[in-house]
Order: structure tokens, then C-alpha cells, then sequence
């Protein structure tokens, strides 16, 4: 999805993650990610945030919770929108400040005091339930915990495994019962997906979960709530800030814009942003009929991964679709053209959106690439914890 831009625009990355392979730094199944370039993309998106007049919250579950990663993002924008009490923890061990938690996954009651020590900018609810745990929690803190209210999405905009909210119809009555409650105060509302691209222009287009959010907003306005906030995620890069910022989204939240890796970067490699990431792999044994196999772990489901390149001999190679059912141990690749092409052990560079939190792959960490002083920085899982601290150049 990505293979040709990161090529074009990232060239030094490429290099450095196959130097990294073949000289056995890192094994097969290994996002290289640079750091240099992660932070230029955030300096870019926090400018054109201010501009604006926009808030931004970053999202580290694509690049794995990374804490050398997100250390980078948060000198320039420092708070997080943290999707689980695990991601919590590491951004805010990494220096984060915490902005919005709880918005795709709540927060445990157990977690609450913790957390809310901490003084997040907001805590996304879902129901009445969530806002009394909220409640006496912060209450017993001592403190006013700001709340945003996620709306139930519009139909068909849901995706599965995040259903879930306050139905539209039904937030005055949510509205009234949380005033009366100590220790929070309705401060806005979210929703989502709120921007998308379309699946045939690739334009990002607003989607009926704005408007909700937006009508949602008036509505708590007319209580008597000042000025509330209004989070739009979903798509958020340097293309789509203009529009949030047009529509009275007042908040956004940054992830594969970090990265270089939005939908719009599939179709445009002009976009601001550069890519940022490369998957490394390797063959590990080829079929009877010629096709490589690579040794699996990082394809994301939703990936739309085309081709790899073998860097060897050159060899770009079609990667065979496969059931998300399935469990990735290896991934084929059509037949090179000569035999050689590919060979076991050869180093295999792809491309594609990912979301590495989600697989169990490594990330290697790499800086100095802007500089022409590569480094490896460090070796991770794919939730953030270091697997080895190797700090010297490449």
C-alpha cells in the first residue's frame, strides 16, 4: 500500500532497515521505524494544529505503544489519547500527558484513582454507569474530572467490537442525571469514525458521526454547558485538519499521520507527511511451484498489502491475499521470474497500514537518519516494552 512512496520519499530508512536485517540485528517480522522522521510529522501536525486553532491529541497504538516513539511525538504534541489503561501507562511513563482516556476502551474502575491522578484533560463515557465511576473516583481525589459524552454512532458507521454510547435521542436525559453529580462536569462530546476517506476518490469526507457530534454539542450548549468540546478522530492529518477545523471539531487525535500511513498517503505521496515505517521480513522456505514464503506476525487484516521488494536482486513480488480467520505464520509471494530472485533468507521490505499493537511483531527504532548518522536506538515488542537497548551506529 505504501512500498512505493516510502521508497521515493524515505529511501534512508530502506537502507538502514536492510542493513539491520542482514547484518542479524533484527529478525524477520520487524517494523523499522524512524524516529527523526515520526517527530518531523508531529512538528508539521502541531504547527497546522495551532494555526487552526485545533487541540491535539496523539494515538501511539499503530507504531506499538513505542516509548521512545511517543517521547518524540509528545515534545511537540504533548497530550495523548490513550486507547486502553495499558496504552496509558507507557505514554504517560514516557513523559505523555494524558488528554483523552477511556475513548475506545473504557478505563477499569480499579484503574480510575490511578489515572485520574494524573488530571487528564478528559474522560470519554459511554453511559450512565461510566460517569458515576468517573464520579467516585475523582470525587474521592478530591478533583472536577472533565467529560466527554460518546455519542452511539450513526448507522452503518459502527465497526464491530466498538459498539456502543449515548443515543442522540436520549442526551438530555444522560445530560441531566450526570449535572448532578460530584466530581465531573459535561465538557463535550465525541464520536466515531468522523472523517473517512472514500473508498473511491480517497478524499477524506465528514461523516454522519460529525454532524451528530456537532448537533450534540448545541444541545449541551443550550444547558448551560460553555463552550463545549467537540473530539472528531479518525483520519486526522495535515489534509483533514482544515476541515475539522471548519466543521467546529475543537479536538483531534493524530496516529497513522505520525507515521505517514493514512489512506490519502496510499494515493498521494505528495501528502505532507512522510512515511515513517518499513515491515522487514524474510523467505523462509519456498513451495514446490516457486512462491516464496515469508515468515509472518505483522499483517494487519485490514493491511491492503500488495507487493514486497527483495532488495537483493531488486524482485518486486505480489503478495497472496489471506483469511483474516487465519494466522499469519507465513504470507506467499507470487513466483519470481528467474529462481534466484529469491532465496531463503533473503531480506523481504513491505509497506502497508498496520496497527502493530495488535500483532506480535517487533519494533526497531532507528534515529539519526536525518542527520546521515543512523543508530539503532533500541528493539521492542509490540507493546512498547524494550527487548534490547543495542545503542550504537549502524
Amino acid at each position: 500500500m505504501f512500498l512505493d512512496t516510502v521508497l521515493a520519499r524515505n529511501p534512508e530508512l530502506v537502507r538502514a532497515a536492510v542493513a539491520l536485517h542482514r547484518e542479524g540485528r533484527i529478525p524477520p517480522d520487524t517494523y523499522v521505524t524512524d524516529l527523526d522522521t515520526v517527530e518531523a510529522n508531529a512538528t508539521l501536525l502541531a504547527a497546522e494544529a495551532e494555526r487552526l486553532g485545533l487541540t491535539l491529541w496523539f494515538v501511539a497504538k499503530q507504531f506499538g505503544r513505542n516509548p521512545a516513539l511517543a517521547a518524540a511525538v509528545a515534545r511537540h504534541i504533548p497530550r495523548f489519547a490513550a486507547i486502553d489503561q495499558a496504552e496509558a501507562r507507557v505514554l504517560h511513563a514516557a513523559g505523555g500527558r494524558a488528554g483523552n482516556l477511556g475513548h475506545l476502551v473504557r478505563i477499569p474502575a480499579a484503574a480510575l484513582p490511578e489515572m485520574l491522578a494524573w488530571r487528564p484533560e478528559a474522560v470519554t463515557v459511554y453511559d450512565l454507569a461510566n460517569a458515576e465511576a468517573v464520579s467516585r473516583a475523582a470525587s474521592q481525589l478530591g478533583h472536577v474530572q472533565d467529560l466527554l459524552v460518546r455519542l452511539e454512532g450513526a448507522p452503518g458507521t459502527v465497526y464491530p467490537g466498538q459498539e456502543g454510547g449515548v443515543p442522540l435521542e436520549g442526551l438530555d436525559e444522560f445530560a441531566h442525571h450526570v449535572e448532578a453529580l460530584p466530581g465531573v462536569r459535561l465538557a463535550g462530546v465525541t464520536a466515531f469514525p468522523c472523517v473517512l476517506c472514500d473508498p473511491v476518490t480517497r478524499r477524506p469526507e465528514p461523516t454522519a458521526n460529525l454532524e451528530l457530534a456537532l448537533t450534540a454539542r448545541d444541545r449541551l450548549a443550550a444547558r448551560g454547558h460553555p463552550g463545549p468540546k467537540v473530539s472528531a478522530p479518525s483520519a486526522t492529518c495535515l489534509a483533514t485538519l482544515p476541515l475539522l477545523a471548519r466543521s467546529g471539531a475543537t479536538h483531534a487525535e493524530p496516529g497513522h499521520a505520525l507515521t505517514g500511513t493514512t489512506p490519502l498517503h496510499a494515493v498521494d505521496p505528495e501528502q505532507g507527511e512522510r512515511p515513517g515505517y518499513v515491515y522487514v521480513t524474510e523467505v523462509a522456505h519456498t513451495l514446490a511451484d516457486g512462491r516464496p514464503a515469508v515468515h509472518g506476525g505483522g499483517f494487519y487484516p485490514r493491511a491492503e498489502i500488495r507487493s514486497a521488494f527483495l532488495p537483493r536482486t531488486g524482485a518486486r513480488l505480489a503478495v497472496h491475499p489471506m483469511p483474516a480467520e487465519n494466522i499469519d505464520y507465513y504470507r506467499l509471494l507470487d513466483a519470481p521470474a528467474r529462481p534466484d530472485d529469491a532465496r531463503v533468507g533473503d531480506t523481504a521490505l513491505l509497506a502497508f497500514r498496520t496497527q502493530v499493537f495488535v500483532t506480535r511483531s517487533n519494533v526497531a527504532v532507528v534515529d539519526g537518519l536525518a542527520s546521515g548518522t543512523p543508530r539503532l536506538q533500541g528493539l521492542y515488542d509490540a507493546l512498547g516494552r524494550p527487548l534490547d537497548r543495542r545503542d550504537h551506529p549502524l
